[in-house]
């Protein structure tokens, strides 16, 4: 049986359960998926909190609800990194990922149609948990790739040493469980 994390973050507390990533540590898994009144606090928490923008851009898949509900409670527009290339996606740009809830490299791409969405904008990048920070890397490789412009990094959470980072916006730290 896994042995859960409490958190509390915008006013609300979830149990979490743990998984190990490998011999050395667990992580407490935070999934927003299906959970409707996590992701509109903790969108309204963040919007609090973040620099003016022109645009959204969030990774595939699990930064999706939030980046939508952000930029709905914002009236701005989001952009998806996807991870692999749609038909309809024409002269894309990528950028390659590892991150630590993913067993291998994966890249993101962006089609010239929402590359173009970001060209000359200030790209708030939206994260669900930012944890190593490679997700956003890749997508701040995307910004520049397509003209844009980084004018802030937010997360609802920020696992291990991610919370010390002074370059992201979080609510939360997520601690990692060393065995």
């Amino acid at each position: 049986m896994n042995e859960t994390y409490t958190l509390k973050v915008a006013g609300l507390t979830r149990k979490l359960k743990r998984y190990p990533i490998n011999d050395k540590i667990d992580i407490a898994a935070f999934i927003m998926f299906s959970d409707v009144e996590l992701t509109v606090k903790c969108a309204e928490e963040l919007v609090k909190k973040i620099p003016d923008f022109d645009v959204i851009l969030t990774s595939e898949a699990k930064g999706i609800p939030l980046a939508y509900e952000m930029a709905r409670q914002t009236g701005k527009s989001y952009v998806v990194a996807r991870k692999s290339i749609k038909l309809y996606m024409t002269n894309s740009v990528c950028a390659a990922v590892k991150s630590i809830t993913t067993a291998k490299e994966q890249v993101l791409y962006l089609g010239d149609e929402k590359a173009d969405m970001l060209k000359g904008k200030s790209i708030l990048i939206v994260d669900d948990v930012i944890s190593t920070g490679e997700s956003v890397v890749a997508m701040e490789q995307l910004i520049e790739k397509a003209g844009g412009n980084v004018c802030g990094r937010c997360a609802v959470l920020a696992e291990g040493d991610a919370a010390d980072r002074d370059d992201i916006i979080f609510l939360e730290k997520l601690p990692l469980f060393f065995k």
